[in-house]
């Protein structure tokens, strides 16, 4: 009987010594299995940042395979919508753009986590580049000869951050017409503002409105804007609410107002996210502290913490770090 004792013990020892072995968490966690993927739609902007991002979150998620697919933010919100194409993530350039396109059919909140600014990029041998300034830089775009280009409206809010830009403009600088002049002027027009820094590296344009943390990240020179012009500041909120453009809506032939604003980036994840436990730890990733970290080295501020307007739809994982 002891020895039948005995060897029952050895072999609850054995069992429990390869379950220890296998790396089974004791508490109930996210398991990534083998060849999964977590499909993320993002701004352009957010290329550099998230390939850091990404980096972070597979040294605990090996397994996983992260497929990341830039665009304008409207446009990303489009492939969702219209494309019926399904992502674990959607980062937007601007948080507007998940609550005009997205809400409430395809989701039902988004977070507010990091902000930008505008500036005006370019080369050590643009025209001009050794007179533009934060003052003079309307005047420097509209000279014969000089090219300039910026994101599609329609496509990517960098698009129309940049004419939202232009009005302000007109109005701190006291230049009437400088909004139409701008715009009447030929020049470069892509779907996303990242489309454009190979015209500008290779001299096919001298100047591009994109975002400082772009040109950071590129180690570029820029002209900074004044606060009341870049939109990155919402103590003006009420000064950049005075401008206005319009642009395509969630139905075709649907027109709708895009109000001037302090910039705030958004994230969301679908409801028919195919990876919604992996989405939401790649999430609190990115809104907690390692995070924001990553945001900062990158140029781009991070609101610490992520705010939200919804917070009281959020998943439970994620009310914890949000405000």
């Amino acid at each position: 009987m002891k020895k039948e004792k005995n060897s029952i013990i050895s072999w609850v020892s054995l069992f429990l010594l390869c379950f220890a072995i296998s790396g089974v968490p004791a508490t109930p966690g996210v398991q990534a299995e083998q060849n999964e993927k977590l499909v993320i739609f993002h701004a352009g902007s957010l290329s550099v940042p998230l390939k850091d991002m990404t980096e972070a979150f597979k040294k605990k998620y090996p397994k996983v395979e992260v497929i990341r697919e830039s665009a304008g933010s409207r446009q990303c919100a489009r492939k969702i919508t219209e494309l019926n194409k399904q992502a674990d993530i959607m980062f937007s350039a601007d948080t507007s753009v998940i609550k005009t396109l997205l809400m409430p059919e395809y989701t039902q909140w988004s977070i507010n986590f990091a902000t930008n600014e505008m500036i005006i990029m370019y080369r050590n041998d643009s025209k001009y580049a050794d007179r533009i300034n934060g003052k003079n830089w309307g005047e420097i775009l509209l000279k014969d000869g000089v090219t300039y280009g910026h994101a599609d409206p329609n496509a990517d809010p960098c698009g129309y951050r940049s004419q939202l830009t232009w009005q302000l403009a007109e109005k701190y600088y006291k230049t009437p017409g400088l909004y139409s002049k701008l715009r009447a002027k030929s020049h470069i027009v892509r779907p996303k503002e990242t489309d454009l820094l190979a015209l500008l590296e290779s001299g096919q344009i001298d100047y591009l409105f994109i975002y400082k943390s772009v040109a950071e990240q590129h180690n570029a020179k820029f002209v900074v804007l004044p606060d009341e012009v870049n939109l990155k500041n919402e103590k003006y909120e009420s000064i950049y609410g005075t401008v206005s453009i319009d642009l395509t809506g969630k139905e075709p032939g649907e027109i709708i107002k895009q109000k001037g604003g302090s910039m705030v980036y958004g994230v969301t994840i679908p409801k028919n996210a195919p990876n919604y436990k992996l989405a939401l730890e790649y999430v609190k990733l990115v809104i907690g502290p390692e995070g924001q970290k990553i945001m900062a080295k990158n140029g781009q501020i991070p609101f610490n913490p992520a705010t939200s307007d919804e917070k009281d739809k959020l998943p439970a994982e994620l009310k914890a770090l949000v405000k």
